[in-house]
């Protein structure tokens, strides 16, 4: 007589498991860094930052370089913030998200790792371009660069390479919650861009619409400028603001990922 054994129990590996995050960071990276867009988006940066900084120097008659340097920012945020935007879109777009959660399926950590791939990449590059503004404007300038001084030199140029940073990282945020290009766009140019312009025409209303140009001081673009003053003052309030903006919308996005279908 046969007996009956029951069927073994299959078991499966974890397929959630992923690669670890060092691993996806890589891949990050590598996609990130072989986009020509990137190269193109770098490019222009750099070369309004070098164009902006001795334009600044030689007008200026001999002003200081490193405020030639860091005032080219007020230009260059955009662009950062549009490849932070871009980057996350444009996956959506090709349809390449689904190949990528494919492989990653761990999403909070996919997004963690992309958005420090962007910021490791724009911050290599705005220290990269700063490196060769200050070439270009020392020679111009008839000031001396205070190097002995932290205020009045490194800590500019250090935190001006952190505000590009949070640039790039406004718009990766707002990449993941709108998944559409042209809409991250339009919402990173609408807060680096439009809001401060925006809020400064409410100081012509005199002192009842002066709380709206209080407030305009915690937008980033504002931030940033008190972060990378001349020389540096009171860090602790533009730094939390700027790192409130990339927390809130990179976090945020953090949670769409998670509860949405790619």
């Amino acid at each position: 007589m046969t007996t009956l054994t029951s069927p073994r129990r299959a078991t499966f590996a974890d397929t959630a498991s992923g690669p670890t995050f060092t691993r996806t960071l890589r891949s990050e990276l590598l996609k990130l860094t072989t986009l020509r867009s990137t190269w193109w988006s770098l490019a222009i940066a750099a070369a309004l930052s070098v164009g902006i900084a001795g334009l600044y120097t030689a007008a200026s008659d001999g002003g200081s370089p490193v405020f030639g340097v860091v005032i080219s920012a007020q230009f260059t945020m955009l662009v950062a913030g549009i490849l932070g935007a871009i980057a996350v879109t444009g996956e959506y777009a090709t349809g390449m998200i689904r190949s990528t959660l494919t492989a990653s399926p761990r999403r909070p950590q996919l997004a963690l790792a992309k958005a420090l791939a962007i910021a490791l990449v724009v911050g290599a590059a705005t220290a990269l371009s700063y490196l060769i503004c200050l070439a270009v404007t020392v020679p111009l300038s008839t000031d001396a660069v205070a190097w002995s001084d932290p205020a009045q030199a490194v800590l500019p140029l250090l935190f001006g390479v952190l505000a590009m940073v949070a640039y790039a990282l406004i718009g990766t945020g707002f990449g993941m919650l709108i998944r559409n290009g042209a809409g991250a766009i339009a919402a990173t140019v609408g807060v680096l861009f439009v809001a401060p312009i925006a809020v400064n025409l409410f100081a012509l209303g005199g002192a009842s619409w002066q709380w709206v140009v209080d407030l305009g001081r915690y937008l980033p673009v504002a931030a940033g400028s008190d972060l990378t003053a001349i020389p540096t003052g009171d860090v602790l309030v533009p730094a939390l603001t700027l790192a409130g903006w990339v927390l809130a919308l990179v976090g945020a996005g953090i949670v769409v990922l998670q509860r949405r279908d790619a």
